[in-house]
């Protein structure tokens, strides 16, 4: 009887065991089920690659520096590029001959040409030679190095000036920024031949076209700094003072605030150059001069 109630003991735990395994094998089974969600969440993780491929390809330099009239010309940098046809992207200096070399259509001259021309172009080139059916074409001046006006000196943003039509200086100073405080109130125009001229900025922003000439490329302006002059003595305020056009020294005088109480426009040295001079209340006075206010005799 024993025996017999240690079987069926033995075969009811067994029974269990054995139905215990399934069980065990469902959990394990619904493990793997979080495993199984993170290529859904490492999606965008596989299209990534997509981005460095489209960084590999240099984006267009923008020729916002030229105006839209720009005429291309020699040591121009270029770059031409066809919509969706990589393999036609070129960017090259403009040659000696005004041509540039390009994919299928060999030595193009496009000296003269603005980007938009030169754009509509190409593109009929490419049409008619059978290589693109609708090539939509870009032309960007990475670099312009041959119209241009230099202008140095007091003036906002000094340097190159790119110039697609006659501008007048006024015109070109503006573009630089106008002028700085410490300007002085003439401008150097020289031409490409080495002539200059100087211009009153006065005249520039006021007058008429006679006053105001047109630039061309290869052309300088130079805006130089005040010149100046120096004054002490019985003056109410000495110092050091700029000297604008044609100042004579009765102007010094009232540019320093006039005489105080005690100074005499009867006692005025100026010394030039290292020498002492005379000058009358009317003469005009040099960028260097040194005016000594003395006191009057009672």
């Amino acid at each position: 009887m024993y025996e017999k109630s240690r079987f069926l003991f033995v075969s009811a735990l067994a029974g269990m065991t054995a139905l215990a395994v399934p069980a065990a094998a469902q959990i394990a089974t619904r493990t793997p089920a979080p495993a199984r969600a993170r290529p859904a969440a490492q999606l965008p993780q596989q299209q990534a690659p997509a981005t460095p491929a489209q960084a590999s390809v240099p984006a267009p330099v923008s020729s916002g520096a030229a105006p839209a009239g720009y005429r291309i010309g020699v040591d121009d940098v270029l770059e031409v590029d066809v919509l969706g046809q990589g393999d036609f992207k070129t960017r090259a200096r403009v040659r000696t001959d005004g041509t540039v070399t390009l994919p299928y259509l060999g030595a193009v001259q496009v000296q003269g040409d603005t980007a938009v021309s030169l754009a509509d172009k190409l593109a009929a080139q490419l049409r008619a030679g059978g290589y693109y059916a609708k090539p939509i074409v870009s032309v960007e001046i990475v670099t312009f190095v041959s119209n241009y006006v230099t202008v140095l000196g007091q003036v906002g943003s000094a340097g190159l000036q790119p110039v697609d039509r006659g501008y007048h200086v006024s015109e070109i100073i503006a573009r630089a920024g106008g002028l700085k405080p410490e300007a002085a109130d003439f401008v150097v125009l020289t031409r490409a031949d080495g002539t200059s001229v100087k211009l009153d900025y006065k005249k520039l922003a006021q007058g008429g076209p006679s006053d105001d000439p047109t630039v061309t490329a290869g052309d300088k302006v130079f805006v130089p700094e005040v010149e100046r002059f120096y004054i002490y003595g019985q003056v109410n305020a000495p110092g050091v003072y700029p000297i604008r056009t044609d100042m004579t020294l009765r102007q010094a005088l009232g540019q320093s605030g006039g005489l105080t109480a005690a100074g005499s426009s009867k006692r005025v040295k100026v010394t030039r150059d290292g020498q002492e001079i005379k000058l009358k209340m009317d003469d005009r006075i040099k960028p260097g001069d040194t005016v000594v206010i003395g006191e009057r005799l009672f």
